[in-house]
């Protein structure tokens, strides 16, 4: 098999895979979520639901190192058989009567050690295979399969338990992953030629992490963009995701059919953002474009935290979808740029590491909500973020007017 044949081949099954564990990986987020605040009332406990879904962020430095040895695939098909056993665990559970909501906190915790990690092999994939060249628009593609999946899942999720019940919804669901995981056996199992020129392997697991690490902290643009992602899960994804069924029933009164819409709401704009980096090729400056774009996204969530009515909800998430999901992929393509192919899965593996401060974000928000109130919360979450999101991008901008002016980019910043 040829280098080209095996990018298309490797290309196509990783796409047709990653969709069908997207839609059910939404559609199971929308069920438990709905069922965690229906059943309990307590938004405490619904952001103890989504925190415990990032469980294994702390193990996602190790899971890039497995990447960069033993390859993306093996390890994403091991990742997705867990996911549909414990789907079928829920779906029994729920066909019997026995479902509670310490078996789906039980079971989210158990789904959360491995999922934070399935971005990193995903991503670690596109960038064995993928020409630099062509990086972002392949990395859209891949962000507009994500979405088109949260669209349909989401609504699929939200109408499928209302009118089959929990169990036989949770049915689909472990199709879903079952078709999944056979189609990710199907990515070839060769691997491209490595560079000849790249440094010997170190020995050991351990020696090659500390080899990562010290990359993301030696690498001004990494570290910035690793505190940036950190930033943004702690303070931007809790409002625009963990905390939507709070808000469609608390805020707007609706029930699991309006929380789909906002949820797909969410994710059409960032359907709309990678089709216009896929068709446009993304912008020359992916760095500067994650962060003006991240400050776009506060401003708007700000506005989100007010919104009295479900129509403004929903533009509103509309418009934060977008603006997310370009800043989302000029990240990852500035990360895959700066890491290397020696450092890739491991970058991606301590980006990942970045998505804990989102069960931090959860919770804290949880907590706000209950003394404080959700407008206040979201106004000050969506404030501090915005002002470290400038503070950070004030230390970079001068690299990029060095980029912008034909300088020559060192290996240090001030």
């Amino acid at each position: 098999m040829t280098v080209a044949a095996f990018r298309v081949r490797s290309f196509r099954f990783q796409w047709s895979a990653d969709l069908l564990t997207a839609w059910a990986s939404e559609m199971e987020a929308v069920i438990l979520g709905w069922y965690v605040i229906t059943q309990t009332g307590s938004v405490l406990l619904l952001t103890v639901f989504g925190s415990l879904q990032f469980f294994g962020t702390l193990a996602a430095p190790m899971f890039g190192v497995l990447s960069d040895r033993l390859g993306g695939r093996v390890l994403l098909c091991a990742m997705r058989a867990i996911y549909a056993t414990l789907g079928a665990l829920v779906m029994v559970l729920a066909v019997t009567g026995w479902l509670t909501p310490a078996w789906v906190l039980a079971v989210a915790a158990l789904t959360g050690f491995v999922r934070p990690n399935d971005l990193v092999m995903r991503n670690a994939l596109i960038g064995e295979t993928i020409p630099p060249a062509h990086l972002v628009g392949a990395l859209g593609l891949s962000r507009a399969t994500m979405d088109s999946a949260r669209v349909g899942g989401a609504l699929a999720g939200a109408g499928l338990s209302t009118v089959l019940g929990l169990g036989l919804t949770y049915a689909f669901v472990t199709a879903f992953y079952l078709a999944g995981l056979a189609l990710t056996f199907g990515i070839p199992r060769r691997a491209l030629v490595d560079d000849p020129a790249a440094a010997p392997r170190p020995a050991s697991p351990g020696r090659e992490l500390k080899a990562g690490l010290v990359r993301v902290l030696t690498t001004p643009e990494l570290l910035a963009l690793m505190w940036l992602a950190f930033l943004i899960n702690l303070t931007a994804y809790p409002a625009s995701g963990g905390l939507l069924p709070y808000v469609a029933q608390r805020v707007y009164h609706v029930g699991a059919t309006g929380l789909g819409w906002l949820v797909a709401s969410f994710a059409f704009g960032g359907l709309l953002a990678s089709l216009t980096m896929v068709l446009t090729g993304g912008t020359r400056r992916p760095e500067r474009a994650t962060f003006v774009f991240t400050a776009v996204w506060y401003t708007v969530l700000l506005g989100f935290g007010h919104m009295q009515t479900l129509g403004a909800g929903l533009l509103t998430l509309l418009v934060a979808g977008f603006v997310q999901n370009v800043a989302m992929i000029s990240m990852t393509a500035s990360l895959l740029a700066a890491a290397g192919n020696e450092f890739r899965g491991r970058v991606m593996g301590v980006r990942t590491l970045a998505v804990y401060g989102l069960p931090l974000g959860l919770m804290a928000a949880g907590f706000l909500i209950e003394r404080i109130g959700y407008p206040a919360t979201i106004t000050a979450s969506a404030a501090l973020g915005l002002a470290l999101t400038l503070l950070i991008a004030a230390r970079r901008r001068g690299r990029w007017q060095r980029r912008a002016f034909g300088a020559t980019v060192v290996a240090t910043d001030d």
